[in-house]
């Protein structure tokens, strides 16, 4: 399978990163070059997905170590590029778990560009290699569901996207996909659009376009009549943080597949790098902060009109006013199975604790 990356280092040694509020209409690159950069790139949406986020925000904060070296700035730069980096968005805990990761290398730092740049540059690999084993440990309930089926195509629904484009290379929910692909197993993606930003429609069908993985757009609500139809196989979504008890924080809407899920016995998988798994909290409707957004990103929808052009078009009365929360929760016990990197565990504390001992 031809791969591709999301963010990447320049000759110069600075760092670009895919454009995502383009796709799918134009493929356009953003060259990063200060900390405050990156800092809109994760506030904009330029880059998305808990895993690019943490991602860009290491990189945000070698590009202010090479700042505050370069200005000869004092200590209190730095600190404040990890305040601004760390409010840039509230909900996905990888970012936290990567500024805490590159504030640890620099605390024990000699050379602090040198830490900084390799820090960065080892946090964006270990990415690489977690969607890869969530895809190796993923792969089985895929193959599970087409020899049941005699080799008929497996229907997997998604919602939002956790693919390549939100993490670093790979992706969770499309590595056991894509892996399953390169077996000749037969599969066929019904992508939800993810209202209001449109992931799915923008996203993910954008990157199964790219690898030639048969899918089918569906509006949000169509999920729960597919599934009464027998047209849905299994459920893959992602996670923005999941707590110490299997509650899993996601991309609005994700609640409403699982409850789908549930009632028609289909499995409901969650893929989870441990960087997004939070065990300083417990439950995840109370303690997990549920982002709210501008609400004009659900007044407006982007698209690219007949003249070619790509604009926001107004879908509502102009004095109507809208709520945009960014994620919801689901409970653990609408999750089936939870996918990690150490394998595929049950969604509650003794299930997590059973591949990550460490949390003990």
């Amino acid at each position: 399978m031809s791969k591709f990356r999301t963010i990447w280092t320049t000759e110069d040694k600075y760092v670009e990163v895919i454009d995502q509020r383009k796709l799918p209409h134009e493929y356009v690159t953003v060259k990063l070059l200060t900390y405050k950069d990156a800092e809109v790139a994760i506030k904009e949406m330029t880059v998305r997905g808990a895993p690019l986020i943490g991602a860009t925000a290491a990189y945000g904060i070698y590009l202010a170590v090479r700042e505050m070296l370069e200005n000869q700035l004092n200590g209190s730069f730095l600190d404040q590029a990890f305040s601004d980096l760390r409010a840039s968005r509230p909900t996905a805990v990888n970012l936290f778990w990567a500024l805490d990761k590159m504030r640890n290398a620099l605390d024990n730092a000699d050379d602090f560009l040198t830490t900084a740049w390799e820090a960065a540059g080892n946090i964006v690999e270990e990415d690489v290699e977690t969607c890869r084993l969530i895809g190796v440990y993923g792969l089985p309930l895929i193959e599970e569901i087409a020899a049941r089926k005699q080799g008929e195509v497996v229907n997997i629904l998604t919602h939002c996207n956790a693919g390549m484009l939100g993490c670093v290379e790979w992706g969770t929910i499309t590595s056991p996909i894509y892996q399953a692909m390169e077996k000749g197993l037969k599969v066929h993606v019904w992508v939800d659009e993810t209202r209001p930003r449109n992931q799915g429609s923008n996203l993910t069908a954008y990157e199964l376009t790219r690898h030639n993985v048969p899918h089918t757009l569906i509006v949000d609500n169509a999920g729960g009549h597919l599934m009464q139809h027998g047209m849905v196989d299994m459920v893959i979504v992602g996670t923005d943080r999941t707590t110490r008890q299997g509650d899993v924080a996601n991309k609005i809407g994700t609640y409403l597949k699982a409850l789908a899920a549930y009632d028609n016995k289909i499995p409901f998988y969650v893929t989870l790098p441990s960087t997004t798994l939070d065990m300083s909290i417990n439950n995840g409707l109370t303690e997990i902060p549920i982002e709210e957004r501008n609400q004009d990103e659900v007044r407006y929808m982007i698209g690219k009109g007949a003249n070619g052009n790509i604009e926001p078009v107004l879908i509502c009365p102009e004095t109507t006013p809208a709520s945009n929360y960014g994620f919801d929760v689901t409970p653990a016990r609408l999750v089936t199975k939870i996918i990690t990197e150490r394998g595929v565990c049950d969604a509650s504390e003794e299930g997590l604790l059973s591949l990550f001992p460490e949390y003990n």
